[in-house]
């Protein structure tokens, strides 16, 4: 009997098991729900029972509908029980030893043709594999917390996962209304890997006195990201940030662009993990955190002389144009703005201070986004304490209601740095045939919300710009650290792009 009419069994009754059962069962399966903790898998569905209860009084759900969703679920109190299922989900803890003896329990109780899945969200697909009898219908099906709402789940190959057996599990979760993408087994797998930057970025700015977590956070938002990183990690908890950045970090052999935040490893070992205990980057008691760091109103410039192409900032002299200042364009060899005779620029990885010691004149930078006309706030950086005329450059990006915050001189300031680096990351797992750049693409936008795809910011960016960033940022925190990858580099030298 085909694996798609065949009941699904769930090894594991916690939350994410939990809401895998309750996808199965709304797709019309017959869900097997385990657990080895005694009554846990009849808890579980006591909570699924209250939680719809819910949706039927907000008239998101008809009550004939949950009944008969919850009428698909049977809570079992053996693993023998799950023996008629076609296909199985482990989501149980994540421990390599303990999931490997589950699976070769499970594999002497199902039929020799039911698939066997794993719900890791960091172990290596074939490692757990290692010593199944059949290990050709073995492979990862990862999902993300609450199952139920989000829409991504990555289907992963292990070393000896046959590709039939891919190609089913890609059509069952699009069976079960999820977006699928396809990877083999590597560290972090897609998401994990790919978002390692957004946390690793931003956390080495904060370390590094950049800015306040408030700030950052504010800057990330008004970038399209739907929280900030900081806030982000506090909601997750720092201990999980931590175990996925420290699983991460170890298998791909201590590389330093992975290697877990002095900051979130302080946090941890002091008890401050975020919400659930109250206390992490931010407080979550009665006392209102801290606002983020903005300028104080200034009075913007009626003109401003713009030389050469201010390449991915080169939508902002129609932004000020439409707020009736008066643009002098003038064709240059490089992209400078010029306000009451202040030299200011998008960073490009070097600090202000550099560009002030080569020309001998103050520099200000100015970070990047993604949407100029719709960022509601933006990072500057002055080459000193005292910049004659820095309240005009403050001035000008306020016009029309944008907030301006003045961080530490640092090399790549935030956001240009955190993109560069995601793109690069997103190459990365290109480039080493992990998965296809539009799954890439795929996975980052419905696993994480984020306002794009990382290789279609490449795109539009361009790739010679981020080389440009992660060159520089190289020379001051070493090649190591920010090591461009091969597919980037090409697609900077023949202007190629991901998306053809």
């Amino acid at each position: 009997m085909a694996a798609d009419v065949r009941p699904v069994g769930i090894v594991g009754a916690g939350t994410m098991g939990a809401g895998i059962a309750q996808v199965a069962a709304a797709a019309g399966h017959p869900v097997l729900l385990f657990d080895a903790q005694p009554g846990l898998a009849a808890k579980a569905l006591e909570r699924m029972a209250a939680s719809l209860e819910k949706l039927v009084s907000k008239g998101r759900m008809q009550a004939d509908e949950r009944a008969a969703l919850l009428g698909r679920i049977q809570a079992c109190a053996e693993l023998s029980a799950l023996a008629p299922a076609g296909v199985v989900v482990e989501a149980i803890i994540e421990d390599l030893p303990a999931k490997r003896a589950l699976f070769r329990e499970l594999e002497a109780i199902v039929a020799p043709e039911a698939l066997l899945t794993t719900n890791t969200s960091s172990l290596s697909v074939a490692e757990i594999a290692d010593g199944l009898w059949r290990p050709a219908r073995f492979a990862g099906l990862h999902f993300f917390n609450p199952a139920p709402v989000l829409p991504l789940v990555e289907v992963i190959a292990g070393e000896a996962t046959a590709p039939d057996v891919l190609a089913e599990l890609l059509g069952l979760a699009r069976a079960w209304g999820k977006s699928p993408v396809s990877c083999r087994s590597s560290p972090g797998f897609i998401v994990n890997r790919g978002a390692r930057p957004f946390y690793c970025e931003t956390l080495r700015f904060l370390e590094d006195g950049g800015a306040d977590a408030a700030t950052i956070d504010s800057l990330m938002r008004a970038t399209g990201f739907r929280m900030g990183p900081l806030e982000l990690i506090d909601l997750v908890g720092l201990d999980i940030n931590l175990a996925v950045s420290r699983s991460i970090y170890h298998a791909c052999q201590n590389e330093p662009r992975y290697r877990p935040s002095r900051l979130v490893e302080e946090h941890a070992a002091a008890g401050r993990l975020g919400r659930k205990s109250g206390r992490g980057f931010y407080s979550y008691g009665s006392k209102a955190n801290p606002a983020p760091t903005v300028q104080a109103p200034a009075a913007a410039p009626t003109r401003v002389e713009i030389r050469g192409d201010l390449g991915p900032a080169r939508a902002l002299p129609g932004v000020w144009s439409e707020l009736g200042l008066e643009i002098d364009q003038r064709d240059g060899a490089e992209g400078v703005v010029f306000v009451e005779g202040i030299r200011l620029a998008l960073t490009d990885g070097r600090t202000a201070a550099e560009r002030a010691e080569v020309d001998g004149e103050p520099w200000v930078l100015f970070d990047l986004s993604l949407d100029y006309a719709a960022c509601g706030q933006i990072a500057l950086a002055a080459s000193g304490e005292a910049v004659p005329g820095l309240a005009a450059v403050i001035g000008l990006f306020q016009a029309g209601g944008r907030k301006v915050s003045l961080v530490r001189d640092l090399p790549g300031l935030l956001v240009a740095r955190t993109l560069a680096m995601l793109v690069n990351e997103a190459a990365d797992i290109v480039w080493r045939g992990v998965a296809s750049g539009a799954d890439v693409d795929t996975a980052m936008q419905k696993g994480l919300n984020y306002p794009g795809g990382p290789l279609d910011w490449g795109d539009r960016l361009g790739a010679g710009y981020l080389l440009q960033v992660i060159d520089r940022l190289a020379e001051t925190y070493g090649s190591e650290r920010y090591r461009v990858c091969p597919l980037l580099r090409r697609m900077a030298n023949t202007g190629g792009k991901f998306h053809e």
